[in-house]
This record gives structure tokens, C-alpha cells and sequence, in this order.
């Protein structure tokens, strides 16, 4: 080995925003399937190796602001799951884990709202994560997912499309890897 060269072990490691990044383009690609729950999940599930099957199908149903209902966004639930399969507790009984969770995932929805108005340069604040409050925001107004014509319509004004909710995907993914690994860090630090 020449000096200046890393062995190849290391020279195969990740960065933290190569991991962020591939997190980010791979929620983005997922979504093309539609599911955006289940999207973020998958691509912080397969960075992460965090979760199992089970756990990405109980994400199905919540796409679309939760069965397409229009309430919090599916992809921000994705990225939340994911952190909570990270931060969580494992015993009903473990308060305190419980309440340390909360910090954390506060601060994922802060940034996710920070990131969508930075990423899709919006006009004022974003008031909630509400998927039809995001719509509005993106598309001008807010779609009843239910109803078949304006899910067309959704879907014309690009709901499916790069700019559009796979856009919030990888911006879901991306804050949900960020604060994942600085959740990973911290564990490290402190056990």
C-alpha cells in the first residue's frame, strides 16, 4: 500500500452524506410505485439495516396522509417510523424511553418542514405536515385522494412526477437519515 492510500475497507465506507444522499434518491425512485410511507421506510430501512418485512408492510396504509385521507404526510410517517426503530423502546413499560423518542422526532418534523420550504422554495411558512396543507403548497391546492377525478387531477399536476411528492419523499428520507445517524452517533457516544 502506497502512503496516503486507506485500505480498502475504508475506502468502501459510506460517507454520512453519501448515506444521506443514496437514502434521499433512493426514497425518491420508490415512490414512482406510489406508497410514500412505505417508500421513505424502505430506502432508511435498507441504509440503516433497521427493521424488517413486517414492519415496512405495516406502512401500506399510510400513504397519501394516511389511506389517502389527506392527514399527516405518509412520508414524513415513513421517516418517522424509521427513526423510531432507532430512538424507540422496546418495552411498553420503558417510559423514559419514551419520552427521550420525542426530542428527537420533534426535531425531524421541524426540519422536514424547514427542508420542503428550502427544496421547493415556498412562499411563507409551512403551517403543518399535512399532506393536503403540502399540496397546497405545492400544487396550489389541497386534492381529496379518495375521490377519482381529483386524484387525476392530482396526478396531472404532477403528484407523481420529480417535483412533486417523490420530491417529498427524498426530502423525507434525507432529514430521516440525518437524524438517524446523528441518533446512531449519539447512542454511540453515550453506551
Amino acid at each position: 500500500m502506497m502512503a496516503g492510500e486507506r485500505p480498502d475497507r475504508e475506502a468502501e465506507m459510506p460517507t454520512n452524506d453519501e448515506r444521506i444522499q443514496r437514502a434521499k434518491k433512493n426514497a425518491h425512485e420508490n415512490d414512482r410505485h406510489s406508497g410514500c410511507s412505505q417508500g421513505v421506510l424502505l430506502s432508511l430501512q435498507e441504509e440503516f439495516s433497521i427493521g424488517n418485512n413486517e414492519v415496512f408492510k405495516a406502512a401500506t396504509v399510510l400513504s397519501g396522509g394516511v389511506a389517502r385521507h389527506g392527514e399527516t404526510c405518509g412520508a414524513l410517517i415513513g421517516a418517522l417510523m424509521a427513526l423510531g426503530l432507532v430512538v424507540g423502546r422496546e418495552k411498553m413499560e420503558d417510559t423514559e424511553a419514551y419520552r427521550e423518542s420525542m426530542k428527537p422526532s420533534a426535531d425531524l418534523i421541524e426540519r422536514f418542514k424547514e427542508e420542503l420550504k428550502k427544496q421547493f422554495g415556498f412562499e411563507g411558512e409551512l403551517d403543518g405536515t399535512l399532506c393536503k396543507q403540502i399540496h397546497e403548497k405545492i400544487y396550489g391546492r389541497p386534492f381529496d385522494m379518495m375521490d377519482p377525478e381529483d386524484y387525476r387531477a392530482f396526478l396531472d399536476a404532477g403528484g407523481h412526477g420529480d417535483n412533486g411528492c417523490l420530491k417529498v419523499c427524498g426530502v423525507a428520507a434525507q432529514v430521516g437519515a440525518e437524524k438517524i445517524l446523528e441518533s446512531m452517533a449519539e447512542r454511540e457516544t453515550d453506551g
